[in-house]
C-alpha cells in the first residue's frame, strides 16, 4: 500500500511538474510572438515597419511570380508634416501620423499591406488592378482635413506607384521606381500621384551614368575651376573674381554646376569636389594676387560642408598648402546656413576671420536678412542676389527695396557687391545708390584661367596700374573701434 501510495504521489508529482514546463512552454512562446510582433511593428501607428516591409514585398513578390498576379507599390508622403510639426508640436505631429495610419488601414482591402516606412512615409502594397482609381481615392483620401487638438490641418499627400511585373520584377527595383514616382508627384507641387513610366526610367538610368561618371570625373581632374570677374562700381575695373566649378566632361561637353553640383551633395561628394576646386584656383590665382591684378579671390561654400565641425580647420589646412594669402581669400557663405546653426556659423568664421579670410553673405535679401544675427558675426562683404537686380532704375518699388537693401548692408559697415548685372541702366542705379562691387554678363561672363588672366592684363595695361586696395574689416572689429 505504501508503494502503491509513494508511486501515486511521484506520477502526480511528475504532472504538476509537466503542467509547469507546459505553462512556462507558452509563456515563452506568447513572449517570443509579441517580441516578434513588436520587431515587424512600427511603435507608434501599429503598421508593419520598415523591416517588415520589406520582407513582406519580397514574399508577396515571388508569390506573384508563382501566381502570374500584378501587384502595385503605393509610397506615401506627406507634404507639409515638418511644418505642421515645427508649428504645432512633436504630439500633434504623432497624433496626425497616428490618424494617417488608420485612414490607410481603414481604406485597405483584403490581401492590401500597409506599412509606415519611417517619419512622414507610408506604404500600400495591394493587388495591381485598377491602380490609377486606387491612387486617386488614396491621395484624395489623405488630402481631407485632420482635427487635430481642435485644429483642422490638411497637409495632403503625394503618392509614386510602381506595378510589377509592368515596371520592375524584384523589390530593390520596385521600390526605387515606386520613389522615382513619388519625388516626381512631389516636385510637381504635392497634393497629386504619379506613376512610374518610361520617361522616369531613361531619366533613372542616365541619372545612374551620370552618378558614376562623376565619381570618376573628380579625381580624373576633370571638374575645373572658372572665374568670373567682379568689378569695382566706380571704374569698372576688375579687382576680384569669384570661383565656379564646370565639368569638362569627355562625352557631353562642358556643364554647368546645376548639372553635378546638387549631385555630388547627395552623394556626399561635394567636399571632394570643393577640395580639387579650391586647390587649383588658389594656386592659379595666387600669382595674380601677388602682381596686384586683383586682390580678392571668391570661393563658394557647400551648406553641407558649412555643418561640418571640421570645415574651418580643413579648409584653413589647404589654403597653408597653397601661395594664396589668407587675405586674398573670400568665403561665401548662405543666410540659410545662419538660420540652421548660428552657434556652429560664429565658430567657422570667427576661426576664418581670425587668420585673415574674409567671409562674404552671400545671396543676401533672399533668404532670412536675420541683421541682428549678422551683427554677431564678422561679414566684411554682403552680395546682393540678382533676384533683386533685374528691374532696378525701371521698377520704382523694387529700386526703393534694393535701396533699402543696400541701407541695410551698409549699417552692417560691410562692402557691398550686386550680383547679376546685365546692363548699364542697373549699374548706374547702383552706384548712385552707393554699391562698391558689381559682377554680371555686362562686365564679363564666367570663363576658364587663361581667359580671365588675359582680360585682366589687358585691362591692366589699358588702365594703369592699380591703386592700393582698400582693407577691408569685419563688421565687429569696425564696430568695436567706435
Amino acid at each position: 500500500m505504501q508503494d502503491d501510495a509513494a508511486e501515486r504521489m511521484a506520477r502526480e508529482e511528475v504532472a504538476r511538474i509537466s503542467e509547469a514546463l507546459a505553462a512556462r512552454v507558452d509563456e515563452l512562446e506568447a513572449e517570443r510572438a509579441l517580441t516578434l510582433l513588436l520587431a515587424r511593428t512600427d511603435g507608434l501607428t501599429g503598421l508593419l515597419n520598415r523591416g517588415a516591409f520589406t520582407a513582406a514585398l519580397i514574399d508577396r513578390l515571388e508569390a506573384a511570380q508563382r501566381s502570374g498576379e500584378r501587384l502595385a507599390l503605393f509610397v506615401i508622403d506627406l507634404d507639409r508634416f515638418k511644418h505642421l510639426n515645427d508649428s504645432l508640436g512633436h504630439h500633434a505631429g504623432d497624433q496626425l501620423l497616428n490618424e494617417i495610419g488608420r485612414r490607410l488601414k481603414g481604406e485597405a482591402r483584403p490581401g492590401d499591406l500597409v506599412c509606415r516606412l519611417g517619419g512622414d512615409e507610408f506604404a500600400v502594397i495591394a493587388s495591381g488592378d485598377q491602380v490609377a482609381r486606387r491612387a486617386a481615392a488614396l491621395t484624395q483620401l489623405l488630402s481631407q482635413g485632420h482635427t487635430i487638438y481642435g485644429r483642422t490641418v490638411s497637409p495632403g499627400a503625394s503618392i509614386g506607384v510602381a506595378v510589377y511585373p509592368d515596371d520592375a520584377t524584384d523589390a530593390v527595383d520596385l521600390q526605387r521606381y515606386a520613389d522615382m514616382a513619388l519625388y516626381r508627384a512631389k516636385s510637381a507641387g504635392g497634393r497629386r500621384w504619379s506613376a512610374f513610366d518610361t520617361d522616369l526610367r531613361l531619366a533613372g538610368e542616365a541619372r545612374h551614368s551620370l552618378e558614376a561618371e562623376l565619381r570618376r570625373a573628380i579625381p580624373a581632374g576633370e571638374i575645373v575651376p572658372w572665374y568670373q570677374p567682379v568689378v569695382d562700381a566706380a571704374d569698372s575695373r576688375i579687382v576680384a573674381v569669384e570661383v565656379l566649378a564646370r565639368w569638362n566632361h569627355p562625352e557631353k561637353g562642358l556643364l554647368a554646376p546645376g548639372v553635378f553640383v546638387p549631385l555630388a551633395e547627395e552623394l556626399g561628394l561635394i567636399a571632394d569636389l570643393d577640395a580639387a576646386i579650391f586647390a587649383s584656383a588658389c594656386q592659379t590665382t595666387a600669382p595674380w594676387v601677388a602682381q596686384g591684378l586683383i586682390d580678392v579671390v571668391s570661393c563658394n561654400v557647400s551648406p553641407r560642408e558649412l555643418l561640418d565641425p571640421g570645415f574651418s580647420r580643413d579648409l584653413l589646412r589647404r589654403l597653408k598648402a597653397t601661395d594664396l594669402p589668407a587675405t586674398a581669400l573670400t568665403v561665401e557663405i548662405t543666410e540659410t546656413f545662419l538660420v540652421q546653426d548660428l552657434g556652429l556659423a560664429r565658430r567657422h568664421i570667427e576661426r576664418l576671420a581670425s587668420k585673415g579670410v574674409r567671409i562674404a553673405l552671400d545671396d543676401f535679401g533672399t533668404g532670412y536678412s536675420n541683421l541682428r544675427a549678422l551683427l554677431q558675426l564678422p561679414i566684411h562683404t554682403v552680395k546682393l542676389d540678382q533676384s533683386l537686380i533685374g528691374d532696378v532704375g525701371r521698377d520704382p518699388r523694387v529700386s526703393k527695396l534694393v535701396r533699402a537693401m543696400l541701407a541695410a548692408a551698409k549699417s552692417l559697415d560691410a562692402r557691398i557687391v550686386a550680383e547679376g548685372v546685365e546692363d548699364e541702366a542697373q549699374a548706374l542705379f547702383l552706384r548712385a545708390a552707393g554699391c562698391d562691387r558689381m559682377q554680371g554678363f555686362l562686365f564679363a561672363r564666367p570663363m576658364p584661367a587663361a581667359e580671365v588672366e588675359a582680360l585682366i592684363r589687358k585691362q591692366a595695361a589699358e588702365l594703369g596700374p592699380r591703386a592700393e586696395p582698400v582693407e577691408e574689416a569685419p563688421v565687429t572689429a569696425l564696430r568695436a573701434r567706435r
